[in-house]
């Protein structure tokens, strides 16, 4: 059977994205706004998150401008394609970097303003039903996931066809890096700057309110409580959209890049265009996974999306083998590519029930640290950190077994084919199957955000118990699911790194004429290269979590001055200043995300330029390496302190004679201090360092000339 008409399941994949998408937001945006105290918090939100957005994308705009015009510059003196100008191809680079860079934006907007309205939204409807909350929950997530998806993959085909993909499909996908690269710088700023807004404001808010004033949590009386509600939106939501959206761009370039050397041999365009094929079937898997979702007053949340999240995973799988069956059945060897896939599907939920380990209080590590906290603060710390650092085992490990089997069936076709390249192809499909549930992970992703505003909403706003009651049994949802997800982006970045160091040296060959495929660390230069790139993993973090320290002081001390200075906010008779507090975690997330930001730009730059290719490559690799190790510690480590306090909130931890240990006892506190530490980990620095994987991967690969 002639494969081509599987094509037309790009575009078609498109429409449905967008005219899905558009449906849930008319779903989200029609239903009920609740009381006038809830519209009046929930307004007050927005008119935050609002601006914050404004301030921090003309930073980035600025920023990705200058970007453009340097990696243009650089292009053009420096790389040479036959056929083509130095003038146009460095137009062409540069255009598809602000494409690229406009799209992600473009993503992290739409995600923070369907959020916005669906917390409001969700809030209401829970004075109804769990079920109707639930619905408009995901549907609002799931705005932001399927069109941040569908965004990726129209704007990738989009690039392919104007750069003359079908004309010259070998040189095409090295001329779209410039998209992934746009997308890439971006998400990074993009994720630091809302990461250390919400992180800042969510310490402040704990610290004061819940352990110096004695007062639960989102009561309006604390001064910061809007701005920590804002920060799940422009972090949790906007951050994340961006994040995806560069996410599922690199890779899709990447995988496509890997296409060209079996393009070469067997002159089949389909190996290239593989990748766009598979994620628009995995983008009609997502949907149909999300309309499946229903909540149950009396059943447990997590149950309804664990069933979108199985419907998404047969489909995927049943797709993938339609798939490679009709693209990559070269002489009938397609099984094999097939198999590939499966790992990387199955990889997706294997991370989901890692994670779900750790950060869950079902299992033993969060009651571990729950225990703890009965000592104080320093075991409580001490427990997370040793869970943490204990994640990389079964993690590392899994990642290690979908890279072997992955790679194990791509030599096994080139074997039965006696066709080149099968096994490194073979690690590409098996991203790419990983990818075909990503509008649903964001989907879920985003449902935790809205979940926990909603219920910061409510309780704002005084609303009956009940109501409260059933919106904290969504937000536990909403943590797991939270938690979850970030267990899937870094299986899904260590695949795509080993995707995008492939794809580097494949580059570098093709620029060199000569094969590039050995990375030897006995040279003083190379091996330089690799402890700089490890160094770079850390030093990075420490620049995200101090930035989150010093706005989080500033907030504290300013929370306190509202205390002291007027101390009719604690018994009603004042309104605290919640604007100053915006203000305050604005301005300080806005100026401490250039330094980390502008410095993993910079350093493969530099390294690349002074060490060369091959010291670049050790970089990259090594970076890598550290780079999700460490995201796993700092992802699974902060879940389970949260994880922890709310076990504890929850009222299941109790003393040796059965009595309850809950809030307000001094184990609550060590749980809090663990929390607070665990907060810039898991939403600041590691989602970050997923970004700065891909980073990595994308700037060595646009600028490999540059390194020659």
């Amino acid at each position: 059977m002639d494969a081509s008409p599987l094509l037309w399941i790009v575009p078609f994949s498109g429409v449905v994205a967008i005219a899905v998408a558009a449906y849930f937001a008319y779903d989200v945006l029609k239903s009920d706004v609740g009381t006038p105290e809830m519209q009046v918090v929930a307004g007050a939100i927005y008119v935050a998150a609002v601006a914050f957005m404004k301030r921090q994308y003309r930073t980035i705009a600025l920023l990705a401008l200058l970007g453009a015009a340097v990696l243009g510059a650089v292009i053009y003196v420096f790389e040479r394609v036959p056929g083509i100008s130095q003038e146009e191809l460095a137009l062409k680079t540069a255009l598809a970097f602000l494409v690229g860079a406009s799209a992600s934006m473009l993503s992290g907007i739409i995600g923070m303003f369907v959020a916005v309205k669906s917390n409001l939204r969700t809030a209401a409807a829970a004075r109804t039903s769990i079920g109707d909350a639930l619905r408009i929950a995901l549907r609002g997530g799931a705005v932001s996931g399927i069109l941040v998806v569908g965004l990726s993959l129209i704007g990738v085909s989009v690039m392919f066809i104007a750069y003359d993909g079908f004309a010259r499909p070998a040189e095409a996908p090295f001329t779209i890096i410039g998209f992934g690269f746009g997308a890439s710088f971006v998400a990074l700023f993009a994720q630091l700057g809302g990461g250390i807004y919400t992180k800042a404001a969510d310490l402040g808010a704990d610290l004061v309110g819940k352990i110096e004033a004695g007062i639960p949590e989102d009561d309006p009386r604390n001064a910061a409580v809007v701005a920590d509600l804002v920060g799940d939106n422009v972090g949790d939501c906007a951050g994340r959209g961006a994040d995806l959206f560069e996410s599922t761009a690199a890779e899709n370039i990447g995988a496509m890049i890997l296409g060209v050397a079996i393009f070469v041999a067997t002159g089949n365009v389909l190996w290239i265009l593989f990748p766009l094929v598979v994620r628009g079937f995995g983008l009609i898997a997502s949907v149909v996974g999300i309309f499946l979702v229903r909540g149950r007053e009396h059943g447990d949340p997590m149950d309804s999306l664990n069933l979108g999240s199985y419907v998404v995973t047969g489909l995927s799988i049943a797709f993938m083998w339609f798939t490679t069956d009709q693209m990559l059945n070269e002489k009938g060897a397609g099984h094999w590519f097939f198999f590939s896939g499966v790992v990387g599907i199955l990889t997706s939920q294997v991370f989901v029930y890692i994670t779900r380990y750790y950060t869950s209080g079902s299992w033993r590590p969060v009651r571990e640290i729950a225990e703890a906290a009965k000592t104080g603060p320093a075991t409580t710390i001490i427990s997370g950190t040793a869970v943490g650092y204990e994640t990389t085992g079964p993690s590392i490990v899994a990642i290690s077994i979908s890279l072997f089997l992955a790679y194990f069936f791509g030599v096994q076709w080139e074997r039965e084919t006696g066709l080149p390249h099968g096994g490194v192809y073979g690690t590409a499909v098996a991203t790419m199957g990983m990818l075909m549930s990503a509008a649903f992970i964001l989907a879920m992703d985003t449902f935790g955000p809205i979940t926990d505003n909603a219920a910061g909403v409510a309780t704002m706003a005084r609303a009956p118990h009940d109501v409260r009651e059933r919106l904290e049994r969504l937000d536990a949802a909403g943590n797991t699911t939270k938690a979850l997800t970030k267990g899937y982006a870094v299986a899904s970045a260590a695949l795509a790194a080993f995707l995008l160091f492939s794809a580097y040296l494949e580059r570098v060959a093709q620029l060199t004429g000569k094969p590039f495929d050995t990375v030897n660390l006995a040279k003083v230069e190379v091996f330089i290269g690799g402890l700089l790139g490890a160094m770079l993993v850390y030093l990075f973090s420490s620049l995200a979590i101090r930035a989150v320290g010093r706005a989080g002081a500033a907030i504290i001390e300013e929370v306190r001055r509202q205390f002291r200075e007027h101390p009719g906010i604690m018994d009603g008779t004042e309104k605290p200043d919640y604007a100053r507090v915006v203000d305050i975690t604005t301005a300080s997330a806005l100026r401490n995300m250039i330094a980390p930001g502008l410095l993993a730009v910079g350093a493969p730059i530099v390294v690349g330029i002074v060490l060369k290719a091959e010291a670049a490559a050790a970089f990259l690799m090594v970076g890598t390496m550290a780079g999700v190790i460490l995201a796993t510690v700092l992802n699974n480590g902060g879940g389970a302190w949260d994880n922890a306090k709310k076990y504890i909130e929850l009222g299941e931890l109790k003393d040796e004679k059965g009595n309850v240990i809950g809030k307000g006892t001094p184990a609550h506190a060590a749980a809090v201090v663990g929390d607070t530490v665990g907060d810039p980990f898991k939403d600041t620095a590691g989602p970050s360092l997923h970004v700065l994987v891909k980073l990595l991967s994308t700037i060595t690969l646009v600028l490999a000339p540059l390194f020659i």
